[in-house]
């Protein structure tokens, strides 16, 4: 695990809260990641220029902050595939049930102070926390 880095959590939060501003303001669309990533397979005419820009732009920002960092996050490795896929499946279920992810209840949805999605983000932690507790000190998985 690393060390805490509040300047690049404060200027990291910046961005993400200036990315899901904007999309609001010049697109009037909510930024829930997952529900627009979904989109690029299930999109309507018109509607897979930008979330193809906005996805390619979450993946350049990411390995621009990567280029740029004095001590590149380290890739986890040896994780089982299995157990991986099955979170992967897990996280894209829950995403379907609660109509959102992270991002859309979380940053978006308490920003405008929607008791849904505090319901919805107090969900995602709590069963994140509880996870993985259950994967590291039960499992003892890595």
């Amino acid at each position: 695990m690393t060390s805490f880095t509040p300047w690049a959590g404060l200027v990291g939060g910046a961005l993400i809260g200036l990315s899901a501003a904007l999309l609001l303001w010049l697109d009037g669309r909510i930024a829930g990641v997952s529900g627009i990533a979904g989109g690029l397979w299930y999109s309507v005419r018109g509607e897979r220029a930008w979330r193809v820009l906005f996805v390619l732009g979450l993946i350049l920002g990411t390995a621009a902050f990567e280029a740029a960092s004095t001590h590149p996050t380290p890739l986890r490795s040896l994780f089982p595939v299995p157990v991986l896929l099955a979170a992967g499946f897990a996280v894209g279920y829950g995403t379907s049930m609660s109509h959102g992810c992270t991002s859309g209840h979380g940053v978006c949805g308490l920003a405008r102070f929607s008791l849904r999605s505090l319901v919805a983000t107090l969900t995602f932690l709590g069963t994140a926390l509880l996870t993985t507790f259950v994967i590291r000190h039960v499992l003892h998985v890595l």
